[in-house]
């Protein structure tokens, strides 16, 4: 079943190659990019269908105009121009923090986590599926979390948790052999740092 279950990814893949000619090319890029404005009013139709929708084609008209003023900067005038350099220091310190969270980390000792706590060998593999399900349905929370709370909140309280339950999972991992019962109680942490993961970052 698993060689059935891994090749079913390429099922999106064969369907979107066979699809995607057949779709439109979307407005903005063919005005912006492309500079073709009689294709940018046949992809509008085509999405939108014949209604009026010069608001919209407005709004990207000022885009247009808004990019052809705006000059493209290098990595070197990137890092030396003082307006961006806060914006600069958030991307890196986000991205940073997302490499070093620990999420690798849980993915790969929890399958020794689930072999301690005398889970049966043919069911780690469906608790490790279950994991990769829980930090799938917790990022799709997460989309409707982000518009209620903002990003600020979403990714200082997923990291506050995160730092909270490897904390905890520290201990319980250190105790586990005193405790019979931390066994699943690592697993349960495990599922809530992947939660959090997927809410917060």
């Amino acid at each position: 079943l698993w060689p059935w279950l891994l090749a079913s990814s390429g099922l999106s893949a064969l369907v979107q190659l066979v699809t995607l000619p057949f779709f439109p090319e979307s407005p903005s890029y063919l005005l912006i990019q492309k500079g073709n404005e009689e294709a940018f009013r046949k992809a509008i139709r085509k999405l939108w269908g014949q209604g009026d929708h010069q608001a919209e084609v407005d709004d990207i008209m000022k885009e247009k105009v808004a990019m052809a003023s705006t000059k493209t900067l290098r990595v070197l005038e990137l890092i030396k121009k003082r307006s961006l350099r806060w914006q600069l220091y958030i991307l890196m310190t986000v991205i940073t923090t997302l490499q070093l969270c620990g999420i690798n980390a849980i993915y790969f000792y929890s399958f020794e986590v689930f072999h301690t706590a005398k889970f049966e060998e043919y069911l780690i593999p469906y608790v490790s599926l279950g994991v990769g399900l829980c930090e799938c349905l917790s990022s799709i929370l997460c989309s409707t979390l982000i518009e209620r709370f903002g990003r600020k909140v979403l990714l200082c309280g997923g990291y506050t948790l995160m730092c909270s339950v490897l904390a905890l999972l520290t201990v319980t991992l250190s105790l586990q052999h005193q405790f019979f019962w931390l066994h699943y109680f690592s697993v349960i942490l495990i599922f809530l740092f992947v939660t959090f993961y997927g809410i917060g970052p």
